[in-house]
């Protein structure tokens, strides 16, 4: 299924892309703006996820009942998310119902009342929201762990922010921060599936062509912390967090890795996939189907814009940390060592270009990959360019590549759990 993308640019700096799949009925509308939580100045840490959650409290015409029974009745796949460098809104509908489902998500992001009661509340839901993660020690950890190794920079921060400060967002601040960010100077729509590329334009040009406020996000621009936008120092942090109520102990070990817009972003999910990133993969043949000592273990390439990690991480029995972080080290060690074998690598390009062949019948995904493709390298990466270039990769490649990130005094490790009396030294942690 070949992909037909047109764009087009509107002087605002608006977007908007589309990918028609003319032989489906649906339709998946996304809606992503260039605003995530490194962007917030520290004293608002947590605005984004904050205005994600009560733009669905209800517009100038639209109660919040209007558009929760309105979402229903276009089929109940209205999604949202926040990170650290996005906020994105996404529907999934019949294809003759994108106009109406335009309309709604146009209707949520242009106009939301943030009328103060409504904001009270959801700072309830939200900070009910952070307490759950503290209770999942898994995501918990995560939190735990990028605090340390992104220190005094946003990535290090809770993307839904603190208690503190969610309770800070008033309907002055709430409204001054969307006006600023979230125009269409900041956003990419994209939609695929069974979709008219100049339909999908008029709508755009009508809602969000000239929706910017210049001054405001000239004010906002000058409250972003400097760090923000600066590529964040990472620390190397060895951090054991003690949890005698928790059945099992997570641990995270990490070292650098390439940026999502670096060439060798292709080398690097491939290392992932090879070490832990599937059921052939090392670290799932060593720890679970040899040794039996986990039921989730892997790895994984977390890229940002301008930086990245790799990441292993599972979660065992307390008693059985010290030989799961033993084994995980030795594996790395071996690869940093002897490097990928050329039939492990074959296997990771298998892996890949089947899921990116997959990909393309789901419209959801393809909706995203335009966005994504905008956003980080501002010009769309098509599904021949992106298997060429996972093709290419050699073992060299990937060779080079541990031998700038393996490196011992850049390994990161963290724990959570009953792990009283545990002692990892840095040349423990050794590659």
């Amino acid at each position: 299924m070949k992909e037909d993308i047109q764009e087009t640019r509107f002087e605002n700096g608006l977007v908007v892309l589309t990918d028609r799949m003319k032989d489906v009925r649906s339709a998946t509308l996304g809606f992503f703006y260039r605003v995530g939580s490194r962007h917030e100045p520290d004293e608002l840490n947590g605005i984004s996820h904050f205005i994600e959650h009560t733009v669905f409290k209800g517009t100038a015409k639209r109660s919040a009942l209007d558009i929760a029974i309105e979402q229903d009745r276009l089929g109940g796949n209205l999604d949202a998310f926040t990170t650290h460098e996005e906020t994105g809104f996404a529907i999934k509908v019949i294809d003759d119902q994108l106009p109406k489902a335009f309309e709604l998500i146009a209707d949520m992001l242009l106009n939301p009342r943030f009328d103060a009661k409504d904001l009270e509340s959801e700072q309830r839901v939200i900070i009910e929201e952070i307490k759950m993660v503290e209770d999942s020690p898994e995501e918990y950890l995560g939190e735990i762990f990028s605090e340390a190794y992104f220190p005094s920079h946003p990535l290090g921060l809770n993307i839904a922010g603190t208690p503190q400060t969610v309770r800070s967002f008033d309907h002055e601040t709430t409204r001054n921060y969307h006006r600023a960010m979230y125009h269409g100077g900041n956003l990419v729509i994209a939609a695929a599936g069974n979709i008219e590329h100049e339909a999908l334009v008029e709508m755009a040009s009508t809602a969000f062509a000239s929706s910017e406020n210049p001054a405001l996000a000239e004010a906002i621009t000058t409250l972003r912390s400097k760090e923000g936008s600066a590529k964040p120092t990472l620390a190397a942090p060895i951090v054991i967090r003690q949890n005698a109520n928790l059945e099992q102990a997570h641990l995270i070990i990490a070292t650098p890795l390439v940026s999502a817009r670096d060439k060798r972003r292709y080398a690097a999910d491939l290392l992932a996939n090879i070490i832990g990133g599937g059921t052939s993969s090392r670290l799932w043949q060593k720890i679970r189907e040899e040794r039996g000592l986990a039921y989730s273990v892997g790895a994984s390439a977390i890229m940002y814009q301008d930086c990245g990690m790799f990441s292993v991480f599972a979660g065992t029995s307390p008693e059985q940390v010290e030989e799961v972080i033993d084994l995980s080290i030795a594996e790395m060690r071996a690869v940093a060592h002897n490097g990928v074998t050329a039939d492990e690598l074959d296997l990771a390009k298998q892996q890949t270009v089947s899921s990116i062949l997959l990909s393309l019948e789901d419209s959801a995904a393809r909706a995203a990959t335009l966005a994504q493709a905008e956003m980080l390298h501002g010009r769309q990466i098509s599904v021949d360019e992106a298997l060429t270039k996972i093709n290419d990769v050699t073992t060299d490649d990937i060779n080079a590549l541990l031998a700038e990130s393996f490196k011992t005094e850049n390994v990161a490790f963290a724990a959570l759990g009953d792990l009283e009396g545990l002692d990892i030294t840095r040349g423990r942690l050794a590659i």
